[in-house]
């Protein structure tokens, strides 16, 4: 080989090379390097076609295609079968080699589609990374019917760079899409954590999941399936933004795929085959049949056996890779934490109501029943003394038991009011404001707006106030206080204020808070709301709650 052949083909690889790195759009850089690589060496015509996992091939770019091979939108270049691919398919393609004619040139010219511009031949080179072969290479020009030794070298160099740099794109791309994607985890973790409360906290966390995976990921199909004993309940079905509950039963003998997901440390791949089970009456099968990669997880917690299985799909055959693994993963560990603490709501809320019963005991034995108790003795009292004619002591025994009557009927009304006050249908400020004069306090009360409070809310702003007024009369060294309730759109917040002693304020976070105020920034928070405390010492204290009034807001944690 000649000094000079030597000269143009570094000045091939070295166009080659610099034109590869001018681009990280893969389409943009094959075409560009196509055209490169024809006029550096003096080639007329030439394609690339990809080939999947699955043999099916695509041709990402093309340059000087003849008339006959651009016919009905380059129908010849999109299906059909070839030698250079038959080959490619059956494994013999393994380096650059001459083909003598082009079976798709032969299709056009049988098929009369028009002019081939003399083009018959052309040469094939292998596309490859490292030992996976990802496509093909065709190139040549009208009446070259074969390429020297030294020409299909200098095209396999070409084919082995454009190798490099494919492979470069697709680990760019992975990176790029492995930071949108746990980018996108992070948004969706964060929503997620506004964890809805309530006695169907589970049964809404569920919907609420599928609904962030659907707005925050792009996967075109998701499933959460819940395991219950033997069976597995089809929860939620998200695809093509629409949104399915079916709520259907599979055995986990009907698809023991399911029960091995379950099993499972980490995401498995699925046959596409098994997500028909999931199709039922209410759910259109066909839905499914564009899929062609699935991949499935389990929503474990606490390293037991899984509560339930995530599923998402994708209609392309390398549409899920590693990286939605990984975040699928993640988006399961997710859940499930959120469903624990759904889990663990629940039981708080239960633990709450037992305790609040527990209260009211107490409160009955200790002062009604004591009181009813001793009314009952007193009637046996008097029922003695009128046996003996002793009508003056039986007199005054009758209007002990009327005093303990009056005092065992006001205590009763003030466990009810501590339950439900009964002025509350005129307003928390007036029930508020006739609590406080019981409590010995002049409550100046002033409402602003209007609003139709939640009930849980309203038993919250119940609480909190009564608190508040509970710690002025005893801590505050003043009978004077204010409270005003705003009433907004989507909020709503209540503010009580003395101008007493003051306080020495705490923080939450250091465990320093007491525990009245602790309980009522917990009663905030638990309905989505927030508690602030101002106080100075000798110029008073304030105590503010706001909480929100949205449908979608009441119940949930709020955002730090």
């Amino acid at each position: 080989m000649t000094n000079d052949l030597h000269v143009q083909e570094l000045t091939t690889l070295k166009t080659i090379a610099e034109t590869l790195n001018q681009s990280n759009d893969l389409a943009f850089m094959l075409d560009t390097v196509l055209g490169r690589l024809l006029e550096v060496t003096g080639l007329s015509f030439g394609w690339i076609f990809f080939v999947d996992a699955d043999q099916a091939y695509t041709c990402v770019a093309d340059r000087n295609l003849p008339p006959a091979l651009l016919f009905e939108e380059k129908r010849f270049m999109k299906c059909g079968s070839c030698w250079c691919l038959d080959r490619y398919q059956g494994g013999q393609l393994k380096n650059a080699v001459n083909i003598l004619s082009c079976k798709r040139l032969n299709n056009a010219r049988k098929a009369n589609t028009g002019d081939t511009c003399g083009f018959t031949h052309h040469a094939t080179v292998p596309l490859r990374i490292g030992e996976r072969l990802f496509g093909v290479l065709n190139v040549g020009s009208p009446g070259k019917a074969h390429f020297t030794d030294e020409e299909l070298a200098l095209l396999q160099a070409v084919a082995f760079q454009i190798g490099v740099a494919v492979e470069r794109m697709r680990l760019h791309e992975e990176k790029e899409r492995r930071a949108e994607l746990f980018s996108r985890l992070g948004e969706f973790s964060r929503a997620l954590t506004i964890t809805l409360s309530g006695e169907d906290a589970g049964g809404q966390l569920n919907l609420h999941a599928m609904q962030l995976v659907g707005t925050h990921f792009d996967w075109p199909f998701a499933a959460l399936l819940e395991r219950v004993g033997d069976y597995f309940i089809v929860r939620s079905l998200h695809f093509d933004h629409v949104q399915l509950t079916p709520n259907s039963r599979i055995s986990a003998a009907e698809a023991p795929w399911l029960d091995q997901v379950g099993r499972a440390q980490g995401y498995q791949a699925v046959d596409v085959a098994n997500i028909s089970v999931l199709t039922r009456s209410d759910v259109q099968p066909q839905l499914f049949k564009a899929l062609q990669s699935v991949i499935a997880a389990p929503v474990t917690f606490g390293g037991t056996e899984a509560c339930g299985i995530l599923v998402i799909g994708h209609p392309g055959s390398c549409g899920l890779n590693q990286v939605d693994g990984a975040v699928l993963e993640a988006v399961a560990e997710h859940m499930a934490i959120a469903l624990e603490n759904a889990r663990l709501e629940e039981v708080r809320l239960d633990l709450a109501r037992l305790e609040e019963r527990n209260r009211l005991a107490r409160d009955l034995h200790d002062s009604v029943s004591q009181l009813l108790f001793s009314i009952s003795m007193t009637a046996k009292g008097v029922e003695s003394l009128l046996g003996s004619e002793q009508l003056d002591s039986a007199k005054n025994a009758v209007k002990d038991m009327q005093a303990l009557s009056r005092d065992a009927l006001k205590e009763m009304r003030a466990l009810i009011v501590q339950l439900r006050p009964a002025g509350v249908e005129k307003g928390i400020v007036a029930a508020l404001a006739e609590y406080g004069t019981r409590l010995g306090l002049q409550v100046n009360g002033q409402t602003t707006g209007q609003a139709s409070l939640p009930h849980v809310a309203e038993e919250a702003l119940w609480r909190i106030g009564q608190e508040a007024l509970n710690n002025v009369s005893k801590h505050a060294g003043t009978s004077k206080v204010s409270v005003a309730l705003v009433a907004q759109t989507d909020e709503i917040s209540l503010t009580v204020t003395d101008y007493g002693r003051g306080m020495k304020t705490g923080s939450p976070s250091t465990g320093q808070e007491s525990f009245g105020l602790s309980n009522m920034r917990e009663r905030a928070e638990m309905v989505g709301g927030r508690f602030q405390l101002t106080s100075r010492t000798g110029k008073g204290t304030s105590i503010e709650v706001r909480l929100p009034l949205s449908a979608d807001s009441i119940g949930k944690v709020p955002k730090k």
